[in-house]
């Protein structure tokens, strides 16, 4: 007879780990042992687009990017220091993000795809619902945002930056998650 056992996390520390689960899950993929698989996104312009500007006008978190950006801040870090400023949390938090910078240091998930998951499950552990209601809460929020992440853009740094000596492309795609992810947070209060 199997027996099955239960483990009980606190929601805080599930999320807290979550960081280390993303990170276990971009060293697998990059495994020499598995088949690699390079899906490709939409093809990436590297300023925005009139379209793209209505999609990040009066994005609070958008907007406060040119605080960050390039200026001792990697792409994960960027994105996670605006989305803690906008749910006023204490920006020391954005170390979570350090090691996410440049595709996990290898070019591999993209740290603006990546600080904006951790944003999402900050978020999820503030609302004063059950932990499981929580939990689902969060897994919508991101299956939101990782379905517009990947009708916006490449999971893979090394695909966005692919034979680009500059940051444009990785500011816009910046500008747009950041917008994405104001717009998550604010309608899953």
């Amino acid at each position: 007879m199997k027996t099955e056992e239960t483990v009980n996390i606190q929601r805080r520390n599930f999320l807290a780990c979550s960081s280390f689960l993303l990170l276990g899950a971009a060293s697998l993929r990059a495994s020499p042992l598995l088949p690699q698989a390079t899906p490709k996104g939409p093809d990436l312009s590297e300023a925005l687009s009139p379209e793209d500007l209505k999609q990040v006008e009066g994005s609070v978190m958008s907007e406060d990017m040119k605080n960050f950006w390039h200026k001792g801040h990697s792409c994960a870090e960027t994105g996670l220091i605006v989305a803690l400023r906008f749910m006023k949390k204490p920006e020391d938090l954005v170390w979570v993000a350090a090691g996410f910078g440049g595709g996990l240091g290898h070019h591999d998930l993209c740290g603006f795809l990546t600080s904006g998951v951790m944003a999402i499950g900050l978020h999820a552990g503030d609302l004063e619902i059950d932990t499981n209601t929580a939990k689902m809460r969060c897994m919508q929020m991101t299956q939101e945002f990782w379905t517009w992440w990947t009708e916006t853009a490449p999971l893979h740094c090394s695909e966005i930056r692919q034979g680009r000596q500059d940051f444009n492309v990785c500011h816009r795609i910046g500008r747009l998650a950041t917008a994405k992810i104001e717009s998550i947070l604010k309608k899953n209060v």
